[in-house]
């Protein structure tokens, strides 16, 4: 098996990185060097210059607008994106919903849709999770009645991402009460601005708001907006599932942090040596970045069977479970890197005008603020998609039979 990447893939990752070099705002990228506070006009801005680019959907089929890349394309494309310091592009909008609405939805709804999520006018969340529907995701409790040309929508939902940003957001909802609770669920695109609405925010431990949840009062959504059959909205959300955990691995952001935590254990310590000369810190360092090696792998695998429909459950919770171990522990030793300086978490420095105190400049010179923040932000990322602990019942059950 030759694991090394072709001459014609070499050159297309050498155009990308010169696009990356000419088209990414400087101030764009420092944001995300330095880890400053997440703002949306960024992903916004970003997406309208691949947009204008041609590259605005690098993992749509050419069919519905996209680059017609190769898995091994698209895996270069975002390896590079995350080295130049560029957004990711919103995985709701391009790698969760898209990817149902090419297999599910109505011409009309394709043809509406997916032209606005390449030009970056529509911002969509999702609408799965629900106070106690969580894992148990088909146990949820949110309603839709139809009346005429209508659903009449009530419930709630929880740990929306970014939805304070989005003016859509796609949702499952029960339809049938009756039935088993996998068969009454139906996938519905909701409009944030409809009456009956409200967002309320939910503050992180890293103080910041990132995630809320969403009511839903006698919420008026036209039939139009159904995607598929009403009931079978569960063979949907199995299929949206597979593709978030599949782009949850992480691995271009990942490799990206893991060259920040060398740097960080390469800089010499106050009174003592640079840490990466301890052998033992140096041996958890290649212990993790062999294992985003083998992920790598992995990852590749998937892209690759997804593109010739063999995309595998197993693969894609396998994926989900190491992806977010292997952010954790990158994030982890980052801190451990730090030492003292790691302890404070400074929630001013997020902003962009922030400058370090100078009796901080060596702590903070290159990777302010202090990583506390991001390290505790991805404490959910072996929760969220589904916990890590289902993912390995899910890959139990899949290779052993239940």
């Amino acid at each position: 098996m030759d694991l090394n990447f072709s001459a014609d893939e070499e050159t297309f990752r050498l155009e990308v990185r010169q696009f990356l070099a000419r088209h990414l705002p400087a101030d764009i990228r420092d944001r995300q060097r330095l880890g400053k506070r997440y703002l949306a006009e960024d992903t916004i801005r970003w997406q309208k210059i691949l947009h204008a680019q041609g590259w605005g959907a690098p993992t749509w089929p050419t069919a519905f607008g996209g680059m017609g890349w190769t898995p091994v394309q698209q895996y270069i494309f975002d390896e590079e994106r995350a080295a130049a310091g560029a957004p990711g592009q919103l995985p709701f909008s391009f790698k969760m919903l898209a990817p149902v609405l090419m297999a599910f939805g109505s011409p009309a709804q394709q043809q509406y849709f997916l032209p606005r999520i390449m030009a970056a006018e529509d911002w969509w969340c999702q609408g799965y999770s629900e106070p106690g529907s969580g894992s148990d995701l088909a146990s949820l409790k949110t309603t839709a009645r139809r009346e005429g040309d209508h659903y009449v929508v009530n419930g709630q939902k929880t740990w929306t991402t970014l939805g304070q940003f989005a003016n859509w957001i796609f949702c499952l909802v029960r339809t049938n009460g009756e039935v088993r609770a996998q068969q009454g669920i139906s996938f519905l695109l909701i409009d944030m601005a409809t009456p009956g609405i409200t967002v309320r925010p939910i503050v992180m431990l890293d103080g910041e708001h990132e995630i809320n949840e969403v009511w839903f009062e006698n919420v008026r959504v036209p039939v139009d907006n159904l995607v598929g059959e009403e009931n079978k909205g569960w063979t949907y959300a199995k299929f949206l599932l597979g593709h978030e955990r599949t782009n949850i691995a992480g691995i271009g952001d990942s490799k990206a942090a893991l060259r920040k935590l060398k740097k960080i254990a390469s800089q010499e310590r106050a009174g003592g040596r640079p840490l990466i000369e301890n052998a033992r810190f140096r041996d958890r360092i290649a212990q993790v970045e062999l294992e985003l090696m083998a992920l790598e792998i992995t990852n590749l695998r998937a892209l690759c069977a997804d593109a010739h429909d063999r995309a595998s459950g197993i693969q894609a919770s396998i994926l989900k479970v190491k992806g977010s171990e292997i952010q954790q522990a990158i994030a982890e030793l980052q801190m451990q890197a730090l030492g003292p300086y790691a302890v404070p978490h400074l929630p001013e420095a997020l902003d962009a005008q922030w400058r370090a105190d100078p009796l901080m400049q060596q702590a903070y010179a290159d990777y302010a603020p202090a990583l506390t923040g991001h390290y505790l932000n991805l404490r959910k990322t072996s929760i969220y998609a589904g916990s890590n602990e289902i993912q390995k019942n899910i890959i139990a059950q899949l290779t052993l039979g239940s």
